[in-house]
This record gives C-alpha cells, sequence and structure tokens, in this order.
C-alpha cells in the first residue's frame, strides 16, 4: 500500500507542475538579476514579523522549505510576491497550519545534512497563471556537472549587503559532488544528501535559505533540485565555495510519507504523536503545532 501510496504523489505532482505561465529569463547573467514577475510561481515568501526565507509551493497546500528557518514565529507564507514594497494586487497570504522538520535535522549543525521541512497550510492556495506547482525530482536523480539552475529569492544582493526587494534569480551551474568535496572546496561538510552549484561570483546568499534550486527537466518542465541550504561564512561569493543545497531527489520518500501519513499522525493527541507516527513509518514526524 506504501509503495501505491509514494507512486500515486509521483504521478500527480507531475502531471501539472513546473511549467510557468510566464516564462523566466534563461540568461547567463553574472551575479544574477530581477527575475521576470511571475516567471517562479512556486516561489514562496517564508515570514513571521518580516521575510525571513524562501520556500516552494509543491502541492497547493505544502510548501518545501529549510528546517534552519523554521521558528515557532513562522505563521505565514505569501505567494505571488514579486516586489516586496509594493502590494501588486495577486498576492495570497496563507497561515502555516503545521512545521514538519526533518527528524534527524540538527540546528547545532547545518552540515550535517537533513536541512529539510515541510510547511502544511491552513488552507490550500488558488493555483493559478502566477501561482503554481513546481515539479519534484524522482527519488535519486542525479544532476550532471555543469548543468544549469537557478536559484531565487530576495536575499542579500551581496554580503553585508542590503536584502533585494524585487524577486532575483542567478544562474548556478552543477558542480559535481567530487569537485565540491575536495579539501580546497568544501571538503567534509558536503554530503552525498546535498548538491552543489555555482561558487565564483555567483551564489545565494543570506535570505535566499529554504528557496528552490530550480532545474529544467528534458521534459520541459522546471523540478525543484535543491533547498537552499547554507554558503561559506566570509562571503556570498567565494571561488571554490559554490552554494550548498539539501538535496531535494534524497529525500522524495520521506516527503511522501510525511503527507500521506500526517492525518493519521495528528489524529494522536502531541504527546503520542512522535511514538505513534515512529510506528507507522521510520522516523517521519517531527512536528511543531502553529496556533
Amino acid at each position: 500500500m506504501e509503495l501505491a501510496l509514494v507512486f500515486l504523489l509521483a504521478v500527480t505532482t507531475v502531471s501539472g507542475c513546473g511549467i510557468p505561465s510566464y516564462q523566466p529569463r534563461t540568461s547567463r547573467v553574472v551575479n544574477g538579476e530581477e527575475a521576470r514577475p511571475y516567471s517562479w510561481p512556486w516561489q514562496v515568501s517564508l515570514e513571521s514579523f518580516y521575510p525571513t526565507c524562501g520556500g516552494t509551493l509543491i502541492a497547493a497546500n505544502w510548501v518545501l522549505t529549510a528546517a534552519h528557518c523554521i521558528t515557532f514565529h513562522t505563521y505565514r507564507v505569501v505567494l505571488a510576491e514579486h516586489d516586496m514594497d509594493t502590494q501588486e494586487g495577486p498576492e495570497q497570504s496563507i497561515r502555516v497550519e503545521k512545521m514538519i522538520l526533518h527528524p534527524k535535522w540538527n540546528d547545532n549543525c547545518v552540515s550535517c545534512g537533513n536541512d529539510i521541512a515541510l510547511l502544511k497550510l491552513e488552507k490550500s492556495a488558488v493555483l493559478n497563471d502566477k501561482v503554481q506547482l513546481a515539479c519534484l525530482p524522482q527519488q535519486g536523480a542525479e544532476l550532471a556537472n555543469n548543468q544549469p539552475c537557478y536559484v531565487t529569492g530576495w536575499g542579500r544582493l551581496s554580503s553585508g549587503g542590503p536584502r533585494a526587494t524585487t524577486l532575483q534569480q542567478a544562474l548556478l551551474p552543477v558542480v559535481e559532488p567530487s569537485i565540491c568535496a575536495r579539501s580546497d572546496w568544501w571538503g567534509s561538510s558536503v554530503k552525498t544528501t546535498m548538491v552543489c552549484a555555482g561558487g565564483d561570483s555567483k551564489s545565494a546568499c543570506h535570505g535566499d535559505s529554504g528557496g528552490p534550486l530550480n532545474c529544467k527537466g528534458r521534459d520541459g518542465r522546471w523540478y525543484v533540485q535543491g533547498v537552499t541550504s547554507f554558503v561559506y561564512g566570509r562571503g556570498c561569493n567565494t571561488p571554490q565555495k559554490p552554494t550548498v543545497f539539501t538535496r531535494v531527489a534524497s529525500y522524495i520518500p520521506w516527503i511522501s510519507q510525511v503527507r500521506y501519513f500526517l492525518l493519521s499522525c495528528i489524529k494522536k493527541n502531541i504527546t503520542d504523536q512522535l511514538t505513534f507516527c515512529g510506528k507507522i513509518a521510520i522516523g517521519i514526524c517531527f512536528i511543531i503545532f502553529v496556533f
């Protein structure tokens, strides 16, 4: 039964995802550029009292983000956002109902991996030409060296610089694991459950965390292959220190289990929840309730 449910999730997700109504600019601009409005329609702004992180809409009521973005103050997501300083009309603001962190996430060790979380929204987003779903990759999918992917977000425009007010994008070619794990690159900080992309003059920066690494598949659809996790502490655009992303393809079983088993989990009270979840699937639930 579990295998059938996981397969159903994959089919359902791919059937209506990854094809934006407004095509993104896929130029090779160094240091990034302002994104075409609504060309990354699955991009989410995760907000507390102010914008904190990014995220990716993977289902009408589910957002994928980084575990290190989650706090007890995370309370809403904003969809169809482009200019943070302007109320443009199509924005959708939805409260977060539940926040599910990967059970092996350690907030004292970002480089240990498992920097991934799911947000269940209080209500489903209204899908339209400006709010759409990203595709999830197949379990174990590999990315080729130098494969062009794009990071998107409202993070700092440079190390120590101001945060962007409009959505930015930057081309980040994938760096193969054997290179990224070299001692003069990231060394042992990089795990097999991570993806490296960019480096030199292009990278994500502080504030982009949780947002997607968008990679176009052979089928013409855009897949969220990575969740922005960490950059070099001494500077965002440092040679041989590409941006490190959580590799989504490594967590497809966990994402599937959470989405299908959460309903059973939440029927138990919060005291019994972790024990109950552990009985139906190993290590899938670490849940923070938002009231």
